[in-house]
């Protein structure tokens, strides 16, 4: 089933992330958390992607075949391009289609060291464009509610967003935020802008002092003053701050399904607990 099938009815849906592990030999690790997350029924599951070789994308697809034909829930696979040829993308797009995967992500990736970037694909709207014209799949595209990073403004950020739809893109998946408020003032630019998909809000629970200031780090995230009391005062109490952070995040994602999001999108960090959690605590308002 593709992804986009899902909004045809308004439906609100409910979705997971999780990491597969680096290597082939250790996917028997994910089975306990596949367990846990599939057991929660949610919408669809997304595969994260490594930047590049072979190991990390097999270990993607497999995991993707595993949440398909054990647990019968649609996995969307993350895929990046800028580490990619056209022919290195066309072998895991059959690959994808063997294993029976109708949802992608697409992604342009960041550069990593020592892994050469191709020419073939420059933005995430090259690759879209490019799958759009010789596969079948349901495309998704990444926004970004607090503009991308490397964005030059909000204005840039949104017209290249745009080009993405205009490739493609049936779904937008956002970016981790902390606060509703960006969410709210971003979809207003992208109605304004005529994008029309449905856009999907990324959530990602502050149960982790560490992991929140990477997350900062990577994304430029703005960190609300109410999550940076918590954070502050809770961070030598492991258990008190997962409680804390996980009753923020819940907090901002009622106030998401009342203000009527399309969907909400956890990143599970490979957590289990968190998506079960969120699950019983949202389950009347989705």
């Amino acid at each position: 089933m593709k992804v986009s099938e899902l909004y045809k009815d308004n439906k609100k849906t409910l979705s997971f992330e999780i990491v597969p592990p680096e290597k082939n030999s250790e996917l028997s690790s994910i089975d306990e958390t596949l367990d846990i997350l599939c057991e929660l029924n949610p919408d669809f599951i997304s595969v994260t992607f490594g930047a590049g070789g072979s190991e990390n994308c097999n270990s993607t697809i497999e995991v993707a075949r595993k949440i398909k034909e054990k647990y019968n829930i649609e996995p969307v696979v993350h895929l990046t391009c800028l580490n990619y040829s056209k022919d290195e993308i066309d072998l895991i797009a059959r690959q994808l289609q063997q294993s029976g995967v109708q949802n992608i992500l697409a992604l342009r990736g960041d550069k990593v060291p020592n892994v050469q970037a191709k020419n073939d694909f420059k933005y995430a709207s090259d690759l879209i464009a490019y799958m759009k014209s010789k596969y079948d799949f349901c495309l998704l595209g990444a926004c970004y509610p607090e503009g991308h990073p490397e964005s030059e403004s909000f204005v840039d950020d949104i017209k290249h967003l745009k080009e993405k739809v205009n490739s493609g893109a049936e779904v937008l998946l956002s970016q981790l935020f902390f606060d509703n408020n960006y969410f709210y003032d971003f979809q207003e630019k992208c109605k304004v802008a005529d994008i029309d998909v449905p856009v999907i809000a990324g959530i990602m629970p502050a149960i982790s002092k560490s992991q929140l200031e990477k997350m900062v780090s990577l994304c430029g995230v703005t960190i609300p003053p109410q999550l940076k009391r918590i954070v502050h005062k809770f961070s030598s109490n492991k258990d008190a701050l997962f409680d804390a952070g996980m009753s923020y995040g819940i907090s901002q994602i009622i106030d998401l399904l009342t203000s009527d999001v399309d969907g909400i999108h956890i990143y599970t960090m490979n957590n289990p607990m968190v998506a079960k959690r969120i699950s019983t605590e949202i389950h009347n308002f989705i």
